[in-house]
């Protein structure tokens, strides 16, 4: 049994940090994994690569949310196999907004729709529900007006399907999962994974890239200078670890 936490914004330092996990799990032959999640959302694309990461892995993978599942976390939580929440969480709200919190135009929102429906049905949830967490024009019987996006408290999420039972520990789980007993290994970035993350948060990744266009432009301005061109590639080596990284991690998945 493989354990690991995913509590900060969904980001690319999430998506690496889940693949390694689950790759870690793969070559322990892990009877599960436990995932326990904490989250106001992030960025789709790495929500999304989380999601598919979960869905094609070999063993089942369970997620014990702990205060809160939202937007991106909504998606990750239902490609779970098992949902279970500490007492007071939520899950949902999981329309597509932009760094100032407003809505994205509506294909955004259809994709979100979509990935949201296929995730809930490949797991035997209601696929209504989980459009209605993106979109508040979806009414589903009575559990939300119109207008008004879906976020369940656990207990409701209990009575609608979308959490299998509340728990207060990572040990009841285990329990509610028929694992009691067994050898749980807690997977944690190292100091290579945090620096790298680090790296790939979007105020450094920013300053790289101007650090590279920088340092191009002055070796232009003023040919045979080394400091500036030393500078440019010195950034692009940092700003490339991570990916170049991830690139060869992913092959060896």
């Amino acid at each position: 049994m493989l354990y690991f936490k995913l509590m900060d914004e969904i980001s690319a330092k999430s998506w690496r940090f889940t693949r390694k996990a689950l790759e870690r799990a793969k070559s322990q032959h892990a009877d599960a994994v436990i995932i326990e999640l904490n989250t106001y959302g992030g960025l789709l694309d790495n929500a999304d690569s989380i999601r598919s990461a979960i869905l094609d892995a070999p063993m089942p993978v369970y997620v014990f949310i702990n205060k809160n599942a939202a937007s991106a976390g909504a998606l990750i939580s239902l490609a779970c196999d098992s949902i279970y929440m500490h007492p007071g969480s939520t899950i949902g709200a999981a329309s597509v907004v932009n760094q100032s919190g407003e809505l994205l135009p509506d294909k955004y929102q259809s994709y979100m729709r979509g990935i949201m429906r296929s995730t809930a049905t490949r797991n035997h949830r209601r696929p209504e529900i989980a459009e209605a967490m993106v979109d508040g024009n979806i009414v589903v019987d009575s559990i939300n007006k119109k207008g008004q996006v879906i976020t369940f408290t656990s207990e409701e999420a209990v009575t609608y399907g979308y959490c299998e039972a509340i728990v207060n520990t990572v040990d009841e789980v285990l329990a509610r999962t028929g694992l009691t007993g067994a050898e749980l290994l807690v997977f944690e970035p190292t100091t290579l994974d945090a620096f790298l993350g680090w790296l790939q948060a979007p105020f450094m990744s920013g300053l790289l890239i101007l650090l590279i266009l920088g340092g191009i432009y002055f070796e232009f301005q003023h040919p045979g200078a080394f400091f500036p061109i030393g500078v440019s590639i010195v950034a692009a080596l940092l700003y490339f670890a991570p990916k170049c990284e991830a690139e060869s991690q992913w092959q060896s998945w």
